[in-house]
């Protein structure tokens, strides 16, 4: 059963999909061939161009840590258009991969491929009520949608307490899950939210969205979840910035006739101010893994 009414304490639908509907079209020309849109997993001296085989590297990576490979049902909270779902079925040997988004577009280009075993829900993980147990649980790029700007570190945490509970509800036993967020880095979030380069964020590019600090995700775990690794990645996400500016530079004229200059301004603009933000380690790329306390 679905809890409809639930308030979000975080990014609504309506929200989610001021970014992420932009069109699929529109984000086919600059992103890889998998269409992964996080921070890929690059190794020393590879260029631009191996953008696609670095983001295959990190899918593995969380499905590895999740302990995935092989399982009957794995979870993925914010599943994108799907690339994890597809590697756990195709490659790792899993029975049925569960995706979890509030995008339409996304939904509807997972759907589109027809997998019969991979099921896609245009859900909240607030509202969602699964039949059966996962066996892994893999979450990128969504946390960082978990809670508005607004709350309180205190507010924060409760939120985050939430969702590690209803993970653990839904684990079983002894089960694992990865999770890649972006994170506020060495500067208070306050002072970060005070910044042009946030503000143009928060209102033009993932409105009611904000980040978590390492803390905050540790201390909302504790008792719930065991934290095996941490890991701060942020130069990759630098890597996978650079990439992404010069496909969208490149794209340039195609993008303008498809959406206009002015989406093409902004998306320009949010990736420079995002790469500066990695650069200089007020944002962090966290990825962390989880056990089940049970």
């Amino acid at each position: 059963m679905n809890n409809t009414n639930t308030v979000s304490p975080g990014a609504s639908h309506q929200a989610i999909q001021h970014h992420y509907d932009v069109g699929n079209d529109f984000y086919q020309l600059w992103l890889d061939s998998t269409m992964t849109y996080s921070c890929a997993i690059w190794e020393e001296g590879e260029p631009e161009a191996a953008l696609e085989l670095a983001q295959i590297r990190k899918v593995d990576f969380h499905i590895n840590q999740a302990k995935a490979k092989n399982a009957k049902r794995v979870l993925d909270i914010g599943c994108g258009w799907g690339t994890v779902l597809n590697r756990l079925v195709d490659v790792h040997g899993v029975e049925q991969a569960v995706g979890l988004t509030l995008s339409e577009a996304q939904k509807n280009w997972i759907a589109a491929n027809n997998h019969p075993q991979i099921e896609v829900n245009l859900e909240s993980w607030l509202n969602y009520s699964p039949l059966q147990p996962f066996d892994a649980i893999i979450s990128i790029g969504a946390f960082e949608h978990f809670v508005k700007p607004e709350l309180s570190s205190h507010e924060k945490i409760d939120v985050y307490r939430t969702f590690f509970n209803r993970c653990h509800q839904w684990l079983n036993p002894a089960g694992s899950m990865s999770i890649q967020t972006i994170a506020y880095g060495k500067r208070k979030p306050e002072e970060v939210q005070k910044t042009l380069g946030a503000q143009f964020a928060n209102q033009e590019i993932f409105p009611e969205s904000d980040s978590p600090r390492l803390a905050e995700i540790t201390a909302a775990a504790e008792g719930i979840f065991e934290v095996i690794t941490i890991r701060n990645d942020r130069l990759d996400y630098v890597r996978t910035l650079q990439a992404w500016l010069t496909n969208l530079k490149s794209k340039r004229t195609e993008i303008i006739n498809l959406v206009g200059k002015t989406v093409f301004d902004r998306y320009e603009r949010y990736l420079y101010l995002a790469l500066l933000g990695f650069l200089t380690g007020d944002l962090l790329l966290l990825r962390l893994t989880f056990r089940r306390i049970d």
